[in-house]
């Protein structure tokens, strides 16, 4: 996490203190949205003073895309030698993003990113990152025959992705455990009705 460049003479600062501010600004953005987020209300929610802050961050622009780098991951390549190990493997990424602590906060940057100083271009900068990713993942396995050449890679993943977040928002409250405790299930059944009809 990139904080306020320069540090004081005195007491150190205490690495529990920033811990708690990034996870509180999370926390707030995903249920208060941009027009909710303020220095006072995150200050707050971490059981801080507002000193504690800017002494870290200048503006909170800047606290907010620094707690959004350090706790919302973003996707990764996973090359695991099948086109459906790596499909599961990208289902698996973005249920537990969606549906982890900071899964208000990921959707609200989808949402709100065009709105925000700095949100919009650290948002672009994650989604080419996953777009990336993920096209890779099914460009590898079309060069090793686990589909067929002329597969649209654009639908497979459309396909994918929008199963799994319509997946999460559509499960009621009362059935979250449950989601949780089947999450790899999910991702495997999904991936498994994706590909049937490319592979046969």
């Amino acid at each position: 996490m990139t904080a306020r460049s320069g540090t004081t003479a005195g007491r150190p600062r205490d690495p529990e203190v920033d811990r708690r501010i990034a996870l509180a600004a999370v926390e707030l953005f995903g249920d208060a949205g941009w027009a909710g987020f303020s220095v006072e209300s995150v200050a707050r929610l971490a059981g801080v003073g507002k000193a504690s802050i800017y002494l870290r961050w200048q503006t909170k622009e800047q606290l907010l895309l620094d707690a959004l780098a350090a706790h919302v991951a973003p996707v990764v390549d996973a090359d695991t030698g099948t086109l459906r190990g790596d499909l599961v493997a990208l289902a698996r990424q973005l249920l537990k993003l969606y549906i982890g602590p900071s899964r208000r906060a990921a959707l609200r940057m989808t949402l709100e990113a065009p709105t925000i100083p700095g949100l919009s271009r650290r948002c672009e900068e994650l989604r080419d990152a996953q777009v990336k990713a993920a096209r890779a993942m099914v460009r590898r396995g079309i060069r090793r025959g686990d589909i067929p050449e002329d597969t649209s890679v654009t639908l497979l993943l459309d396909t994918l992705c929008g199963g799994v977040i319509v997946h999460i928002l559509s499960t009621p409250a009362h059935l979250q455990d449950t989601l949780r405790a089947q999450l790899d299930r999910y991702a495997d059944q999904l991936v498994d009705f994706l590909l049937g009809p490319a592979q046969r």
